[in-house]
């Protein structure tokens, strides 16, 4: 009984590690250059934080001139049926 809850352990520990892979965080920044049209808006960055990536979307405004608005995905990637980029979580 004993050796079982062993073997039972050490399987749930094994395959915990195989599904918990992706716990790195990468933040996209998407830019909007007219924030009144958010179906047009462009990449401009992968960050390691949340602040680094709200920070990089409003100096890359600043810089372009423009008065546009942001937004910064969490471990995004491009799906190809849809044609667009998919995130965990959107924050700004």
């Amino acid at each position: 009984m004993l050796k079982l809850a062993l073997v039972a352990t050490s399987t749930i520990f094994l395959f915990s590690g195989c599904f918990n892979q992706n716990l790195k965080e990468e933040w996209t920044s998407f830019i909007y250059p007219d924030k009144e049209n958010t179906k047009r808006s462009m990449k401009s960055g992968v960050y390691a934080t949340l602040n680094e990536c709200k920070e990089a979307s409003l100096n890359k405004l600043k810089s372009l001139g423009l008065e546009g608005d942001y937004i910064c995905g969490l471990n995004c990637t491009f799906n190809e049926e849809m044609k667009t980029e998919v995130c965990k979580k959107m924050a700004k």
